[in-house]
């Protein structure tokens, strides 16, 4: 019972902060240290409840996606779009193929990911003080060099605690495009991004699979995606009239406050 709830809260913290600027693997290496989630189990966990996660955005989009699809054989627009999904997702995954193993093993600890929490919020607070030239206001519609620059990026958030969806929506800013569609095309670039890192995991992983397992993976899956479900639905709200100070001042905090209790 206690693995399960375990499950549960860490299944909740991806899928309330994979989709923000806050780092779902900053976050889920700080509760998994306090909670103590049993190390062998949790590597296929935490695929588990990232497919979890990215099944939300999915379902969230599952008009706009089979839209896209239907368009996607005859249409020059539709296929420039997925096209530049793919540059942008080929960047970091260039990167993560090379350096994963160094970068485990390395840099995931909480120290290290309180320090990139504090950097990335500083980053956010200096971004949105500073006036920019919006191009771009509707995700569509950024260009071959955008979704380059988006790729790039990405690339910082392989640092624990960077953020993938940080990285992306300050690259897409910073590009030029509106804060909505840098969140829009950041949803977009997460399908093959994190499915194509939990599908290697899966596969890295799978021997180690147990009848044991089922019930926690279970549970940590729908918590994930029941949470990202209703992240999604709040943030791209939320980014419609507010700005990303108060994400930066949270990283600041949680990053201070890990600094003072690990």
């Amino acid at each position: 019972m206690l693995l399960l709830l375990k499950a549960l809260i860490l299944g909740i913290v991806e899928g309330a902060t994979e989709f923000l600027p806050v780092s779902s693997t900053g976050h889920l290496i700080i509760v998994s240290s306090f909670l103590d989630y049993p190390e062998a189990q949790r590597a296929m966990f935490e695929i588990f409840i990232q497919l979890g996660a990215i099944l939300a955005v999915v379902w969230h989009f599952r008009a706009d996606l089979l839209d896209l699809a239907g368009r996607l054989p005859r249409q020059a627009e539709a296929q420039s779009f997925v096209g530049k999904v793919l540059l942008a997702f080929l960047p970091a995954a260039a990167v993560g193929f090379l350096f994963h193993h160094a970068i485990e093993e390395h840099l995931f600890h909480p120290r290290v990911v309180a320090a990139a929490l504090i950097a990335g919020g500083l980053v956010l607070l200096l971004i949105e003080s500073r006036k920019r030239v919006v191009r771009v206001e509707q995700m569509e519609r950024l260009t071959w060099r955008d979704a380059m620059w988006v790729g790039i990026a990405q690339v910082a958030s392989l640092f624990p605690g960077v953020s993938r969806a940080g990285a992306t929506i300050v690259g897409g800013m910073l590009a030029g495009l509106s804060r909505s569609a840098a969140t829009q095309f950041s949803f977009y670039l997460a399908l093959p991004t994190v499915s194509a890192a939990s599908l290697f995991s899966l596969l890295k992983n799978l021997s180690s699979l147990t009848a044991g397992d089922v019930a926690p993976l279970t549970v940590g899956f729908l918590s994930a995606f029941v949470s990202a479900l209703l992240v999604i639905r709040v943030f791209l709200a939320y980014v419609q009239t507010h700005d990303f100070r108060a994400f930066g001042y949270y990283r600041i905090f949680v990053g201070l406050l890990v600094l003072v209790l690990v």
